[in-house]
């Protein structure tokens, strides 16, 4: 193994890391505690006073993607079984992130037919209602009776130590690989403040996990393949995080599989003894839980076929038929009819209200620092860029040819959340651009007025991350743009 040269501004250095990391982590927190759905606090202030027994109209879960998952998690636990049925219809619990079908695996368009799940993936569901458990069997306290309290808890118990792992993880690598002070501080601030981990750290999602599960796969390939450390649980640590990010984010099984065949070929030995197992026990998790909530081994949102579309459904609620939220006749947000121009999805979605360059530039920096890592002769973390910069164009180019339907920009959310995954990845490769830049006073001006614009994209939604970005309502203001696309 190799060790970095003495350095005494190293300590220094250390410090501010350790400040910037804090200063981050106490700032999730703060906002995980007021949580809140401010814009009902005047509406459930007037039906209490009207005496009205359902005057309670918030609740900590900011939108139905989130709620879609603790649904699972509720029901998990308080009633054994991954069907929703018995808490979907509670006040202020409704998703339309829901799927309905028979027993059998066949679509229940009709009223009365099969049983309600989470569209999502169950996995970290389940892995988030072990958390659960002890809290409602062994104190009695339940997520309906105290969302506040347990809802905010959880988030700091599973959210929390995701954020702190990528910061921690990347301040380590910036100490060992970095090259001027400039750029070592500059990549860690970008990594605590300038992108939209910690603005969906607020909320329940995959895209946080993935992230925490691709900086652990990072770290574990850069220790074994640059630094020569072999020891098999550093195999193990890569095949486990390998496909767990698969499992949260199904388009990185494109890296998955870099990173296996990389370290096959290099290292077939320890690979088929350490990486192979954790990554088959994970999959087998990911696959088993999806087996056990829907009779078959296909996510539920893939089950959009012609004649057995889960999404497409009747149901009764206080004696009115309603149609799903996905069905044809429903009422729906325009952004989720996709947009029609394949051209303007991809402007939209690289430099447009979506943008991944427009709303966080810092990424700019990242292209920068792949093109300088790749065509560096020497460059020991060259295979890692080659391998990032692969996964990237692949992953971006399948999520800008997606059928019309799924040309949604990902929904209602304060950026093109389908990317947030490769953020600790875009840092690694951001840090000899920023290193680059510290040479010349009017690059790190450039470098900081990048993370400006990133920093308030990120804090521009406030209290809810499923909000529109900045950009879209500018665009809107402006009328330069309908809204949704």
């Amino acid at each position: 193994m190799t060790s970095a040269p003495l350095d005494p501004q190293a300590a220094l250095r250390r410090s501010f890391y350790v400040l910037l990391i804090v200063i981050g982590a106490a700032g999730i927190v703060g906002r995980i505690l007021a949580i809140d759905a401010i814009d009902s606090n005047k509406l459930e202030s007037h039906l209490y006073h009207q005496g009205r027994a359902d005057w309670q109209k918030k609740l900590p879960f900011l939108s139905a993607n989130d709620r879609s998952r603790w649904l699972t998690v509720r029901s998990l636990v308080e009633f054994g079984t991954y069907k929703i049925d018995d808490v979907i219809f509670e006040p202020n619990w409704h998703s339309i992130d829901v799927v309905k079908h028979n027993d059998d695996g066949t679509a229940a368009p009709e009223v009365g037919e099969g049983h309600f799940y989470s569209s999502k993936p169950p996995l970290l569901a389940t892995l988030v209602a072990g958390l659960y458990w002890p809290v409602y069997h062994w104190l009695g306290y339940s997520l309906g009776d105290h969302p506040y309290a347990i809802g905010r808890a959880l988030l700091i118990v599973v959210n929390l130590p995701c954020l702190i792992a990528i910061w921690a993880l990347l301040a380590r690598h910036v100490e060992r690989y970095g090259r001027t002070d400039f750029g070592r501080v500059f990549t860690v601030a970008c990594a605590v403040f300038g992108t939209m981990l910690t603005t969906f750290g607020v909320t329940l999602n995959n895209h946080l996990v993935a992230a925490a599960a691709a900086m652990v796969l990072c770290d574990a390939v850069v220790r074994i393949a640059v630094e020569d450390d072999r020891r098999l649980r550093r195999f193990v640590q890569a095949g486990f995080f390998a496909a767990f990010l698969a499992a949260n984010e199904l388009p990185a099984l494109s890296i998955t599989c870099i990173a296996g065949a990389g370290l096959l070929w290099k290292f077939p030995r320890p690979t088929l003894a350490g990486f192979a197992p954790a990554a088959l026990l994970v999959a087998f998790a990911a696959l088993g839980t999806n087996y056990l909530a829907h009779g078959t081994l296909r996510p539920a949102y893939s089950q959009r076929q012609e004649g057995n579309n889960w999404y497409v459904y009747q149901y009764e609620h206080h004696g009115r038929v309603i149609d799903s939220y996905w069905s044809p006749n429903a009422y729906r947000s325009s952004i989720d009819f996709g947009e029609p121009s394949q051209p303007t999805y991809i402007f939209h979605s690289l430099i447009g209200h979506h943008g991944i360059f427009s709303q966080t530039p810092i990424w700019l920096l990242s292209v920068v620092g792949l093109t300088m890592l790749c065509f560096r002769r020497d460059e020991p973390l060259r295979a890692v860029a080659l391998a990032i910069a692969v996964a990237s164009i692949v992953c971006v180019t399948f999520y800008l040819t997606r059928p019309q339907l799924d040309r949604n920009y990902g929904g209602m959310a304060s950026g093109f959340r389908w990317v947030f995954w490769f953020a600790p990845l875009w840092l690694v490769a951001l840090l000899p651009a920023a290193d680059g830049c510290a040479k010349r006073r009017w690059l790190r001006g450039l470098c900081l007025l990048l993370l400006a614009v990133s920093v308030l994209s990120v804090v521009y939604p406030t209290w809810n991350p499923w909000t529109k970005p900045w950009l879209m309502q500018f665009y809107e203001y402006m009328e330069w743009s309908p809204e949704g696309g």
